[in-house]
């Protein structure tokens, strides 16, 4: 028998006079694998090769084969068995290679032979890139993505690989400069433009993202990729109009995409097009099925339509589909706090949960200096700017004591435009940007700046880093405003800053942290300068009472809805106005005034309104007589900013922390006779106040003084509480 001939990298069959030659012979065994599947192919590849010991080409097609049906043992045996007759077969190698990656056992021994012997596929060069990436061996798995994207210049897939290894090689700013430079050389070519987005969008700037990934969409239109990428990074950023036009372009180019289609439904939520959100993510879940995902959204957009108890079961059914994921938990405890009947060990509970299946970090803590003098304290936060969260708390760190705290500012990029991002930034020794950094590196920037008392301002929402909290970033750490509806059920989380009003005693076992308890109210509300000066009781001009709720409607239950009827039914001159930025969406306006026609209330006794600028907002309450507090979800900053423009509010509060903000700010402001005992007295309340004018207005002229003189609004009295409080936590936690 003739030997079969070697060339490098490959080895052909002996050319044989007589009979059907091996190479046919391969040809029909292959053809029949395919066909038949029944094993007559791979047995007629192992006879060829037994009769041609010499020959690596049926060892290899039956590799390919076993690799395919999943035989990954029998695949690895005959792959080996290609490499002892020929050392050098690259498929082999690659093929080697790559399995051993797909089980979790990266080797990149076979792999640079492969490459050595192969220098210009592209595709070993990736999947050497992908072996050292799993090794954590960034540096060179960056150097591996540049060779393979030079040889396949315009694979998007590439584009991904190098902006994930340049940055966890920390070789961003050169990989950008190469790009730039490849761009130079190709400037038709979209793909370095998408790799640059990609790495931008990674490092938190979005808008260096949104200029990078709109060229490759102008080079490439009809592309689906760039156009989703696009509309992805818009989707993070502040500019919620052209996300949804980039997200109906990319819809446009892949109609079927549910992850686009569910994008969409959230930029229509950030709209505040709720209705349209919900049907959009019904149609998803009607299409493709329980996807837990789309269902929190859906959860979320329903809350917002008022149907509190519906977004609940859904958010149940959420975390029933993934039990171990933390968005659906977040969903349930987020929507859980809105609902009539919740109880708050029910909310400690789903709270408890969630905080579960956050991961936890190793990294240690580094050894406390019980005795410090001086403290730092770090604000996380992607709300540090104009938002409930800075109207509430910027005045108390304003005034801590400053020899004895200093604050750090962990938040999204500083923004100096916003006034009260200045505010903050002022009161801070530094302020990082840690939007860009997964929870890992914010602890280990936490190390870095020697945080010693961590405040969380953003606790279950969408920006916040409870997740961040969990693996511990300081020694002592508290939990204060920004989505404080409950206890955050997070066991590192030492402290729940509060006051008597907010968890009276008795409370302690319903809360997993320790009650950080204020001796006033546990916040300080900074009234705007440019808010207008209150006018006489609207009642005295119209002869008619206006009340009036400009809370978000997540807040508005069809309980609080009857309520509401109740007293227009008992005052039936009165009208009532609710504003919010939800009600510019008129689907979600239509579905609020049928509530009140179910209980005969007409819609002429019932107006809403959209959002507007701040300052009419404010001046909106001119217009109201009397506030109408929501329940079991009360007004927290609405609640202060009606009493600053002279406007009393009705509170019903409960037993949940949510169900006590307006109970708190009102017996601040000393106004503790308007928070009601139960929903008779409520009623009974808003029905005898609405009866006396004179009363109304007496009480309204001097309400902006009164409640300036307040400890609402005391900063410098509330800086030294806090100042004591934080002390408090330090040594005694």
């Amino acid at each position: 028998m003739k030997r079969a001939i070697r060339w490098p990298g490959f080895w052909w069959p002996p050319n044989l006079r007589n009979g059907p030659q091996p190479a046919d012979q391969l040809n029909h065994a292959i053809g029949l694998d395919r066909q038949s599947g029944d094993g007559r192919g791979r047995a007629a590849m192992r006879q060829l090769a037994a009769t041609l010991p010499d020959w690596d080409e049926p060892l290899l097609r039956l590799a390919e084969s076993l690799r395919t049906s999943g035989d990954w043992a029998g695949a690895g045996e005959a792959y080996k068995a290609v490499l002892r007759l020929n050392p050098n077969r690259v498929e082999a190698l690659l093929a080697t290679g790559a399995m051993a990656l797909e089980a979790g056992a990266p080797d990149v021994a076979p792999l640079l032979r492969c490459c050595g012997l192969a220098p210009r596929r592209e595709e070993a060069w990736t999947t050497l890139g992908l072996a050292w990436q799993a090794l954590n061996e960034p540096r060179s798995a960056l150097a591996c993505f540049v060779r393979a994207q030079r040889l396949a210049p315009r694979s998007i897939t590439h584009a991904h690989h190098l902006a994930t290894a340049a940055i966890a090689a920390g070789q961003h700013e050169r990989e950008l400069a190469r790009l730039a430079a490849a761009n130079d050389l190709d400037p038709l070519n979209p793909v370095p433009h998408i790799a640059r987005g990609l790495i931008h969008d990674h490092l938190g700037h979005l808008d260096d993202a949104i200029d990078a990934l709109e060229a490759a969409v102008c080079l490439a239109p009809a592309a689906r990729e760039p156009t989703a990428l696009l509309a992805g990074v818009l989707s993070r950023s502040n500019r919620v109009s052209q996300a949804e036009d980039a997200l109906r372009r990319a819809l446009v180019l892949d109609p079927g995409n549910p992850r686009l289609l569910n994008d969409r439904a959230a930029i229509l939520m950030r709209l505040h097009r709720h209705a349209e959100a919900s049907d959009l993510l019904v149609e998803v879940l009607w299409r493709y099925g329980p996807h837990a995902s789309v269902m929190c959204n859906l959860a979320n957009a329903t809350v917002c339509l008022g149907r509190q108890d519906e977004a609940v079961e859904i958010a149940r059914a959420a975390v029933a589909l993934d039990p171990l994921a933390v968005l659906p938990r977040r969903a349930l405890a987020n929507t859980l706090p809105y609902c009539h009947g919740v109880t708050g060990l029910e909310l400690l509970h789903a709270a408890r949960q969630c905080a579960e299946v956050l991961p936890r970090g190793s990294l240690p803590m580094p050894v406390r200096g019980i005795n410090k003098r001086t403290l730092t304290v770090g604000l996380l936060s992607g709300t540090l700017r104009t938002h409930p969260v800075g109207w509430l708390t910027i005045a108390g760190f304003e005034h801590l004591d400053r020899d004895r705290f200093q604050i750090v500012c962990l938040s999204r990029a500083y923004e100096p435009a916003d006034p009260m991002a200045r505010r903050f930034h002022a009161a801070a020794r530094s302020w990082i940007d840690v939007s860009a950094l997964d929870d890992e590196a914010v602890a280990r920037k936490a190390r870095e700046l020697e945080v010693d008392i961590l405040i969380d301002l953003g606790g279950h929402g969408d920006a916040a880093r409870m997740a961040a909290c969990a693996r511990r970033l300081a020694h002592v750490q508290i939990k204060w405003v920004g989505m404080q509806n409950h206890s955050t059920g997070l066991r590192e989380m030492d402290w729940f800053m509060t006051d008597r009003w907010e968890t009276p005693p008795g409370q302690e076992h319903l809360y997993s942290e320790r009650l950080l308890r204020m001796p006033d109210g546990y916040v300080c509300y900074s009234p705007p300068a440019y808010a207008p000066d209150p006018v006489p009781a609207p009642a005295e001009r119209d002869g008619y009472i206006t009340f009036g709720c400009f809370n978000n409607i997540a807040k508005i239950t069809p309980d609080v809805i009857e309520t509401w009827s109740a007293i227009l039914l008992a005052v039936p001159s009165a009208r009532l106005i609710l504003k919010t930025h939800q009600f510019g969406d008129a689907a979600s306006a239509a579905w609020f005034l049928d509530g009140f026609a179910r209980h005969g209330i007409g819609p002429g006794r019932v107006e809403t309104r959209g959002a507007s600028p701040h300052r009419a907002f404010l001046a909106s309450y001119n217009e109201i007589d009397i506030v109408l507090d929501p329940f079991p979800y009360s007004g927290g900053l609405t609640t202060c900013e009606a009493l600053w423009m002279g406007v009393p509010t009705v509170t019903l509060p409960g037993e949940t922390f949510a169900s006590r903000h307006s109970a708190s700010h009102l017996n601040n402001a000393g106004l503790s006779g308007w928070v009601a005992r139960d929903r008779a007295d409520y009623i009974a309340q808003a029905v005898a106040r609405a009866g006396d004018v004179t009363g109304l207005a007496a009480a309204r002229r001097p309400m902006r003084d009164k409640v300036r003189a307040s400890p609402l609004c005391d900063a410098p009295r509330f800086g030294r509480s806090l100042t004591a409080a934080l002390r408090h936590a330090w040594v005694s936690t």
